[in-house]
């Protein structure tokens, strides 16, 4: 795949920014692949004199002579699955782990759900609950026991309710029990 050419053979493209490639091509010549420090490899793009190809393409009315330093890398197998420019590049460094895994770095999230039932009995407390969405990658991070940074201690919601108002779930054994000592909320332990 050929990027552009844009800059001077196109100054109307859209990847130009401030009057410079904003995907940074062309890029350099490179007798070999080496990787940068930002995680990036710089691929090798040998020069036409060191065997590198060239290719003369048509742009509106001029002629422009192509070479490697405008060749976007590309993977042949996911150009033709999926009928598109894929753009594959190879990244080394935390900042590409964080970006895959950013759910694992960022934390929980609180999510609202609404619980209906087929009655039209309308319960305004329990009709919305609130609770902590924790993703997959995060979940697997935690059940591993890996250290997370600056993630303790957990912060728990707290259920708000009114003296005496909590939810007590019982069963015909237990009912005396759970009636005389009713166990504590998330509320009533914190006091």
């Amino acid at each position: 795949m050929v990027h552009g050419p844009c800059g001077a053979f196109n100054s109307l493209s859209p990847c130009l920014k401030e009057g410079n490639c904003s995907k940074m091509y062309p890029r350099q010549f490179i007798k070999e692949t080496q990787f940068a420090t930002d995680g990036y490899p710089l691929y090798r793009r040998r020069k036409p004199e060191d065997g590198g190809q060239t290719a003369t393409v048509k742009m509106k009315s001029d002629s422009v002579v192509i070479d490697n330093r405008w060749i976007v890398p590309y993977s042949p197998l996911l150009l033709k699955m999926f009928d598109a420019h894929i753009n594959v590049e190879c990244c080394n460094s935390i900042k590409s782990i964080k970006y895959i895994l950013k759910y694992v770095h960022k934390g929980s999230d609180q999510g609202v759900f609404a619980a209906h039932s087929s009655n039209n009995c309308i319960d305004e407390i329990s009709e919305y609950q609130a609770g902590r969405y924790i993703s997959s990658n995060e979940a697997a991070w935690r059940i591993f026991g890996f250290p997370i940074h600056e993630r303790y201690p957990t912060v728990i919601h707290l259920d708000m309710h009114l003296e005496n108002g909590q939810r007590i779930y019982f069963s015909e054994d237990n009912l005396q029990c759970r009636l005389a000592n009713p166990p504590n909320t998330t509320l009533t332990g914190f006091f």
